[in-house]
């Protein structure tokens, strides 16, 4: 007994009432440490170059692309806020930063991840108004209804968070299971059965909607492909031509913002639903499990500038400039970032 008593860590040894400490060997934990850690890095610098790309150059400030600067800065508050105390509290099994920023983190985390899937929705009817319409999108999606939508997706994520968790209605008809749970170095929220399925709610009613407007683009997109293809066969007028120019534009973008949402769909689904058979199963999975998918999660953050990268020429050029400091030349700011030559607009 002795000897098994030996081996028991704890996060606070002097304090009773601590939570157990699972340790993993000096080489595990370097190697975790580097993997959150670059997670959370190429979260922060990678949705920064997208703020800044969007927000100094002239050329792109559009209405779809403020949105996508707002979506971004979401991405960079998990990158800065979020995953590195989660990384500690994942490596080292311990919640060291209090339990007032306990509940602020958990605040944050939910937040932020509501605030992207309001984003991701409104960038898909965005992207439906766009590709259907092309000529008419301009006078639709202004820059006032982009500022409507991005005040809508923080606020409402913001409030319903936060609320949540300072009201104590999440471990509602919870209290004898949280104490029983709770321990000094424990970060974990419970959230009971009605709010964990208000939670799957306002995750999947947003997801559908993104689903069913993809699906109706990419239908949209194959009949104008169509119609393009035949365009090309007969002698075109100058209107016809600027049409077809603006729907392929607009469905390459739409496409790229697709591939994004399908990313955050296969980030975060199956968190979502771990929380829901948790709930309804009395808290059973083991922490590791809880801590893998939410990584799996977190993760996604650093998928977007990556993607946007891979899709976007006018996003590498944007890098290249702000890593290379020529933003801070004169005039840089009317930079024609869609041009394979870049040069200054008059």
């Amino acid at each position: 007994m002795s000897s098994q008593a030996a081996v028991i860590q704890l996060c606070y040894e002097n304090i009773n009432g601590s939570c157990i400490k699972t340790s993993y060997s000096p080489g595990s934990r370097v190697i975790l440490y580097f993997a959150f850690g670059f997670g959370a890095l190429l979260a922060i610098l990678g949705n920064l170059l997208v703020m800044i790309s969007i927000l100094h150059f002239k050329q792109l400030h559009s209405p779809a692309n403020f949105l996508l600067a707002s979506l971004a800065c979401a991405d960079f508050l998990v990158g800065a806020t979020v995953m590195p105390f989660s990384m500690v509290r994942s490596v080292e099994s311990c919640w060291y930063f209090g339990e007032s920023y306990c509940k602020f983190h958990t605040c944050f985390d939910a937040s932020f991840c509501y605030s992207s899937i309001f984003h991701l929705c409104f960038i898909s009817i965005d992207r439906y108004i766009a590709v259907t319409d092309p000529l008419v999108y301009p006078t639709k999606f202004t820059l006032l209804v982009s500022g409507i939508c991005i005040v809508f997706s923080w606020l409402l994520a913001i409030t319903f968070s936060f609320s949540l968790f300072y009201t104590g209605a999440n471990d509602d008809g919870l209290e004898e299971l949280v104490s029983a749970l709770t321990c000094v170095g424990g970060c974990q929220m419970a959230m009971n059965e009605t709010w964990v399925l208000i939670d799957f709610l306002l995750f999947f009613i947003p997801t559908l909607v993104m689903v069913i407007l993809y699906c109706k683009i990419f239908l949209v997109a194959k009949l104008q492909a169509r119609k393009i293809e035949s365009m090309n066969c007969k002698t075109e007028s100058s209107s016809e031509s600027y049409k077809a120019r603006v729907s392929k534009r607009e469905r390459k973008a739409a496409k790229t913002l697709g591939i994004a949402v399908i990313a955050f769909v296969i980030s975060w689904f199956p968190y979502f639903i771990e929380t829901i058979i948790d709930a309804f199963l009395g808290f059973i999975t083991p922490t590791y499990i809880y801590e893998i998918l939410s990584w799996f999660a977190y993760f996604n953050s650093a998928i977007n500038p990556l993607i946007y990268a891979f899709f976007y020429p006018w996003f590498r050029r944007a890098i290249k400039l702000i890593v290379t400091g020529k933003v801070f030349s004169g005039h840089s700011s009317t930079i024609d970032l869609f041009s394979e030559q870049i040069k200054v607009l008059n």
